[in-house]
């Protein structure tokens, strides 16, 4: 708790994401595609979103988004069959501004074959000191409900709490600074200790038999999950019309995982109609205490985990991005258009997750090459001001 305080204190004399002073959002429409390959899986759709200004002082926003799922990913060869699935997502949003705040509200609604999950969130923005400095507080409560495609009846009740709190300060005419603390927590509800929540119902874990090979059982999870976040991000403007910008994460939580992740991002002009975009990411994340690649034997532990993502690993990105502006006058009824393109690869390298697709005869239970996957993510948009 004391460190929480600390965290909070920090906060509020710092910053947490790069804002500025108390203006509404442009209008504008962007139109989306995105699309993501990598590791067995290919996601992608299309998402819209539309903002207007009520007078000089509302914002209202919506949003539509699709995600289009065909998966063969290692854990469904290991387990299951190949899936395809459609997850739709609407969001709705207002800001009101007044004087030097910004308060801020916002509701959104996800579904999926086997995954509804709606979130309602809440924030205020305070400018002080000649808009030099911005303190922030942010609140969201999520309330979802997990199923499984294969038992109709299978229904799990999750609660999402989050907060937030966050203060930005300009120091220099070239330099911003934020600092950013984050506390969420994520309950099961009303459940039996033998039941969870806040895994994939699909995923198994594996345990040694008797005969040198392997079998698998179900995942268990705790039914709570408690985690803290720090950010600190700068942008410095370069006298050039450049920016570069600079981001350091780190995140615990109840479950023993420890990560960090370090950001650098270059903004480049050419002339006066196109921006170009480079960044590099690292990051990298210790195990949960209950994940094991390969238990010793069934129901080793009261808590058992094989998903990936739970284990130790490491991860980079390099990203690049160019957006061109267009003529005035080539969209009619626009004030402003551009074009933007987004592409970022992926590296991640498991450091205790094993192939078991391979043969067991071939190598034995447990001494299977460890995996890693590459995944691109693409992001096209057209962007219209009005």
């Amino acid at each position: 708790m004391a460190v929480i305080n600390r965290l909070l204190i920090l906060g509020i004399t710092l910053a947490a994401s790069i804002a500025q002073a108390a203006v509404l959002p442009d209008e504008r429409i962007d139109v989306l595609y995105h699309g993501y390959d990598g590791g067995g899986a290919q996601i992608d759709g299309p998402s819209i979103l539309v903002r207007k200004s009520i007078g000089s002082s509302v914002s209202v926003a919506a949003n539509y988004y699709v995600d289009m799922v065909s998966s063969a990913s290692i854990d469904v060869e290991a387990t299951a069959s190949p899936y395809s699935e459609e997850r739709k997502e609407q969001g709705l949003s207002a800001q009101y501004m007044i004087d030097r705040s910004t308060i801020s509200v916002g509701y959104v609604s996800s579904k999926e074959n086997d995954y509804d999950a709606t979130t309602y969130s809440f924030g205020i923005d305070q400018s002080f000191f000649g808009d030099l400095t911005t303190l922030g507080f942010g609140v969201s409560l999520g309330e979802d409900v997990v199923g499984q495609n294969t038992d109709p009846t299978y229904k799990r009740d999750l609660q999402r709490r989050k907060y937030s709190i966050n203060a930005s300060q300009i120091i220099t005419k070239n330099l911003l600074a934020s600092l950013s603390f984050d506390s969420a927590t994520d309950q099961c509800l009303n459940l039996a200790d033998t039941e969870s929540c806040l895994n994939n119902p699909y995923r198994s874990v594996r345990y040694l038999t008797g005969t040198g090979g392997y079998a698998y059982q179900t995942e268990v999870y705790p039914h709570t999950r408690n985690s803290d976040a720090v950010g600190l991000r700068a942008i410095y403007f370069l006298p050039y019309r450049a920016s570069l910008r600079a981001e350091l994460r780190q995140f615990s939580d109840s479950w023993g995982i420890d990560a960090e992740n370090a950001e650098l991002r270059y903004l480049h002009p050419y002339g006066e109609r196109f921006l170009f975009e480079v960044k590099y990411r690292m990051y990298k994340q210790t195990a949960a205490d209950f994940y094991a690649d390969l238990f010793p034997f069934r129901n080793a532990q009261n808590y058992l985990a094989r998903d990936k993502e739970l284990s130790p690993f490491s991860s980079t990105v390099l990203g690049l991005g160019v957006t061109y502006k267009m003529p005035a006058g080539t969209i009619p009824w626009f004030e402003k258009s551009t074009v933007n393109l987004y592409w970022d690869h992926f590296n991640i390298d498991y450091d205790d997750f094993r192939d078991a697709r391979v043969s067991p005869t071939e190598f034995a239970a447990g001494s299977e090459p460890l995996y890693s996957l590459q995944a691109d993510v693409i992001r096209f948009y057209l962007s219209f001001w009005f």
